[in-house]
């Protein structure tokens, strides 16, 4: 079965380390967008095709009227046949969700919230640019727990200005404490073009390099402490609760992104939409760029699988099993894998270096 990500290009305000596509919020053409969104799903159900996730990404998602997400939800429901127990994800900010609103993403089949927490503590958040305050974020899982939410992410940002040792050892504890499944944990990127690029006070008041990897390596052992294991690079589940929809980009997957600035593997081609919010709202259907003609290489499952704790299985490629083995078995003495008959699986002290190893034994 595949997975469907919709891309909400809207944010009531952007963040300024973000570099993902979005525009500012307007009413009128949310609408317009999302009903474009509904005509794109009739457009592709032609390929005939079932899914069993549903992923609301952004941008702000949170900020769709409830109606056009029940629009949406089921037309993907009656297109994609897909099954009773999909799981269907909206990415959320606190500021944006009270309990009336929860309950009512509830009743359209939303099962699974993604909320952008990012820090526990209020003056990192400033620095960061966040409307929101912990409070909220606290309310905001309390109040959907209520609602009869069971499948509830957090993110958190580790890397970022002013940040220390202790106060990320607080947000992971703290944010550990609530009553969440999943945690979604990133190293903060410096993009070029964003205002934090340019920021020379937030820039000089980084962690350095090694600051950063032992505050992930920290965050892991916390985690753990807590009962979410690491299943993936930068993310972390209670037993059972791994994102299914995630796991179909790592797993190699088909998926099928609808919406400006959206990205999918789908009908054997990867492709990508245009960054232009307008042209899609007045598309018949969305125009696509591929980008890939031939997806799923060795090169890439490698790479992909070595994301995951599950590992890269060589006896899937039996022509450059042994050569790979070769190069891994320096690196498990190191630390940085473990190798299980064929299997091949990075520690966390490998992931932080991950590009490296899968460049050198993969690419």
């Amino acid at each position: 079965m595949i997975g469907i990500y919709v891309h909400i290009p809207f944010c009531a305000k952007k963040c300024p380390y973000c570099d993902f596509y979005s525009q500012s919020y307007s009413k009128d053409k949310m609408i317009s967008y999302c009903m474009a969104i509904v005509r794109n799903l009739e457009y592709y159900s032609k390929y005939n095709v079932q899914a069993d996730t549903l992923y609301f990404g952004g941008g702000t998602p949170s900020l769709m009227e409830i109606d056009s997400i029940g629009d949406i939800i089921q037309t993907a429901k009656e297109r994609f046949n897909m099954p009773h127990d999909s799981e269907i994800t909206l990415e959320a900010n606190p500021k944006t969700l009270n309990a009336k609103k929860l309950e009512s993403l509830r009743k359209v089949g939303v099962n699974r919230l993604s909320v952008g927490v990012q820090s526990c503590i209020d003056s990192e958040l400033k620095i960061l640019g966040r409307n929101h305050t912990f409070k909220d974020c606290k309310r905001l899982v309390e109040n959907a727990n209520k609602c009869g939410f069971e499948n509830i992410s957090c993110d958190l940002m580790i890397g970022t200005s002013s940040q220390t040792m202790d106060t990320l050892r607080y947000s992971c504890e703290t944010l550990s404490k609530l009553d969440i499944k999943h945690i979604s944990s990133y190293m903060l990127k410096i993009e070029d073009g964003t205002p934090y690029s340019q920021d020379a006070d937030i820039l000089s008041n980084l962690p350095n390099d090694d600051m950063v990897s032992n505050m992930y390596l920290e965050s892991v052992e916390i985690f753990k402490n807590y009962g979410f294991n690491q299943y993936e690079v930068s993310n972390f589940a209670k037993n059972g609760f791994e994102s299914r929809h995630n796991l179909k980009y790592w797993q190699c997957v088909d998926y099928l992104g609808i919406g400006s600035g959206s990205h999918s593997c789908f009908n054997g081609k990867r492709f990508c939409v245009p960054k232009d919010r307008d042209r899609f709202i007045l598309d018949e259907h969305q125009s696509i760029e591929v980008t890939e003609e031939n997806p799923y290489t060795f090169e890439e499952v490698g790479m992909l699988s070595l994301r995951l704790s599950s590992g890269l299985n060589l006896s899937r490629f039996p022509k450059v099993k042994q050569s790979v083995l070769n190069k891994a078995l320096p690196l498990e003495k190191l630390e940085y894998l473990t190798i299980d008959d064929d299997i091949i699986t990075l520690t966390p002290k490998g992931f932080l270096v991950s590009n490296s190893i899968i460049e050198s034994l993969i690419l």
